[in-house]
Parts: C-alpha cells; structure tokens; sequence
C-alpha cells in the first residue's frame, strides 16, 4: 500500500522539483521545530507556498479531478485557509460513501459562483469613494477659478460705467459683461451646490461602508470587517513582537436545533453564543461572525494557550446554562461550541495561521465537541 501510494504522487513531486519547490533534508527536519526568528521568515513562507502545492496537488489527483482552473481556484480556496467551511465540507465528503467527484465539485462550485462577491463590491465601493474625492476636487478648483473670473468681470463692469461720455458700443459692452457676470455667479452657485451633494454622497458612502461590516443577526463585524482588523493588528503585532493569537469557534450540533425547534430559534442560538464571545471581548480581543454558525477571534497580547484558557472560560459558562425555547417551552438541551486556536506568527502567513485554527477546530469536533483544541 505505501510503495503504491508513493508511486502516485511521484509525478507530483518531480513537478514540483522542476519548480523549484522540492522540500531539503534540511527543511524536512524543521519540520514540527519551534517557530523560526525574523531571519528566516522568508524561508518559512515559501515552506508554506510549497505545502499549499502539494496539497492542492495531492487532492487533485488522489481524487481522479481534472486540473482546471475551476478546480484549481476551489482547491486554493479550500487548502490555504481562505474558505474554512468550504475545506470542512470536502473533509466530510472525502469521508462520505460518495467520495468527492468531479460531478459534486461541480456543484459546488456553482453554489459558490451563486452567491455574491463580496471583493467585487468592495472594488465598486472603492471606486466609488475615489470617483466622489476627485469629483469634489475638481468642482472645488473650477468653482475657485469661476469665483476669480467673477470678481475680476464684476470689476470691469463698474470700470465701464464709471467712464464718461462713452458712447452706445461701451453701453452695450457693459450690457453684455453684466449678462456674463449673471452667468458666472449663477454657475458658481451651481457648482457649490454640487460639492454639498457630492459631500452628502460621501457621508451616505461611509455610512454603507459601515453597515456592510456588521453582521446583521449578531451586531457583530462579519468577515469582511474582521479581515481588515486582522491585518492592522498582524502588522502591529509583529512590528512591536507581541504574541497575536486567532481561534475558530463552531456551535455544536446546530443541524439538530434547527431541525428540532426550527430557523427563528436558531438564530436566536447564534446570538447567545455571538453575546457569550462578546462578553469577553475587548480593546485587545476581537469576535466577529465569520458565517453560519461560525465565529472567529483575534486575542492581541495573549499567546494560543492563554488565549484558548479564555476561551475555554466562556465555552465552561455556556455548557453549563440549561436554556429553554420561550416560544414553544421545550428545552433546547446543552448548548456548547468548540474552538480552535493557532499562533498567528507560527505560520508563513495568517493564511497558513487560519487553515491551522480551522484544523485544530475540526480536530475538536472529531473528539467528541464542546472543546477547544490548540494547532
């Protein structure tokens, strides 16, 4: 079994010897080593470029799928730490009797395609908001030189009438400098009026762009603000060397509370855990709903262990609350969620940093749930 297996992931790894990707002895040995020092960080990174390859690899062809760009992209997605939910539910269809096919990847990448691109509207917002700065830019600097014209036209004018015995010509020229100076005002008029609109579309911008990062069932940032976050305190963290960790958390079961006492009530189950995170959230520690069932925190100053001891606080308190359905008086039964926490810097990147927490999550789940697990 292991000399066939070997076999077939041989043409994987002369591929990836040709990239330049092939793993050294010395390499392999660091393998489970303490994180490295800022000096071999790059080094670290590119491990973890190589890992990602051929894992992608692996699963392509282990599973008979055809190396498209499609599968390539969900595969990226999956293995790199982008898309947690997606990488559990090939996890739980490589375990099904169906096995993962082409067909069902298929499928799944249509649902995927189905749903709205949250980048894409980003760039539109960001494009917009670009479009607003320099539309009001340029109508303030052709109102400021409209102003100018105006007030060096207006003199002009009293210079005309002030002139003795002129004649007809400088009457209908003074005539006709005061129609322009009419023209100009009312212009400028007009392009003051288009800052206060451009300016209440600024305000309008900002105040969507806020509500597009608050998770409307929870009151939570959703993913989109908690990516942000992650990146300012990623760059701060390890510019000051302090310790960053992250944690998925999963409720439990949830199939079964929303089969059981139906949608309205589960959503009222996502905000009891969203309020249990929250309450030990801080200046430092950050929740935020990541999608579905799924929360994900950010712990600034606390390494993985301290941070998953809080967690696990949290986790203690809820298992032991015995809740029951208001709208109906049946019991909801033991409410519990598991977690996984990883070290942001032990990894070559905060990609690589997420897919561990989401593994050690998982890990929690195989072990009987209502757990946090370290990566």
């Amino acid at each position: 079994m292991t000399t066939k297996a070997t076999s077939a992931h041989e043409p994987v790894g002369r591929l990836l010897h040709w990239l330049g990707l092939h793993r050294s002895e010395g390499e392999a040995s660091r393998r489970g080593a303490p994180p490295p020092g800022p000096d071999e960080s790059r080094d670290l990174a590119r491990g973890a470029r190589r890992e990602l390859a051929e894992t992608i690899s692996y699963f392509l062809i282990d599973n008979g799928l055809d190396v498209s760009p499609a599968n390539l992209l969900l595969a990226h997605s999956a293995f790199s730490g982008s898309n947690p939910q997606l990488a559990r539910q090939i996890a739980a269809r490589a375990k099904s009797a169906d096995g993962i096919t082409q067909q069902w990847l298929d499928e799944l990448a249509e649902q995927d395609a189905a749903r709205p691109e949250q980048a894409d509207l980003e760039r539109l917002m960001a494009r917009l908001e670009s479009n607003v700065d320099a539309f009001q830019a340029h109508t303030k600097a052709a109102r400021g030189v409209t102003r100018d014209y105006g007030t060096e036209l207006e003199q002009h004018v009293i210079d005309l009438e002030q002139v003795q015995k002129t004649g007809q010509l400088v009457t209908n020229l003074a005539g006709l400098a005061k129609a322009m100076l009419e023209r100009t005002r009312k212009a400028e008029d007009d392009m003051r009026r288009s800052e206060d609109e451009a300016r209440a579309l600024r305000r309008s911008l900002a105040r969507a762009t806020r509500e597009a990062e608050i998770d409307y069932l929870t009151g939570l940032p959703n993913r989109r603000a908690f990516e942000a976050l992650l990146e300012h305190h990623y760059t701060e963290a390890r510019a000051a060397c302090e310790p960053l960790s992250v944690a998925f958390c999963d409720i439990d079961e949830f199939k079964r509370v929303n089969d059981t006492h139906g949608h309205e009530a589960g959503d009222r189950v996502i905000k009891l855990i969203a309020d249990t995170l929250a309450h030990i959230s801080d200046d430092h520690c950050h929740v935020a709903r990541h999608g579905g069932e799924e929360f994900v925190m950010l712990f600034r100053g606390l390494p993985p262990s301290e941070a998953a001891a809080r967690l696990d606080e949290a986790r203690e308190a809820l298992a032991n609350r015995r809740l029951i359905n208001r709208k109906t008086d049946q019991p909801f039964g033991q409410i519990t969620f598991s977690g996984g926490v990883a070290d942001l810097f032990g990894y070559g990147d905060s990609r690589g940093a997420l897919k561990a927490a989401d593994e050690a999550l998982y890990r929690a789940k195989e072990a009987g749930r209502n757990r946090i697990e370290l990566a």
